[in-house]
């Protein structure tokens, strides 16, 4: 059997391998994490979200909690959903294929065609199988 690495998309473009984390990690430790992972400086996150520098380190430091507005700019800076953003990847459940459908929303038209062609196949090649074994 070969061991394959757990992975996600995101933005539906790239895989990637889930980074495990400790038990309970609160977000100012998440962000400062992702942002690490990134290697992107607290300077350079805060110009790519558009805030001070000032706020990111308040935010890093666990002393303000972000809007849902900076919230929604630093998950798609860091190239995250919200959910794991704020939740991480062990306290939001294993819902993985709910967050790849949230990213394909982010497709262009032609994208999403192919997807949908994809799932149709899928979906009638399941029912196919159900079909013949009299489930």
């Amino acid at each position: 059997m070969v061991n394959v690495p757990e992975t996600h998309s995101y933005a539906g473009y790239m895989p990637r391998q889930i980074q495990q984390e400790p038990e309970k990690i609160d977000f100012p430790q998440r962000l400062a994490a992702l942002r690490k992972q990134r290697n992107i400086t607290q300077q350079g996150l805060a110009e790519m979200v558009g805030m001070g520098i000032t706020q990111i380190k308040r935010y890093e430091g666990g002393t303000s909690q972000p809007t849902l507005d900076a919230i929604r700019k630093l998950a798609r800076t860091l190239r995250v959903s919200a959910d794991e953003l704020l939740f991480g990847t062990t306290e939001r459940g294993p819902d993985d294929l709910r967050m790849q459908f949230e990213a394909i929303r982010r497709f262009n038209d032609d994208e999403k065609k192919v997807v949908r062609s994809v799932l149709e196949g899928l979906l009638l090649t399941h029912e196919a199988r159900r079909w013949n074994s009299g489930d």
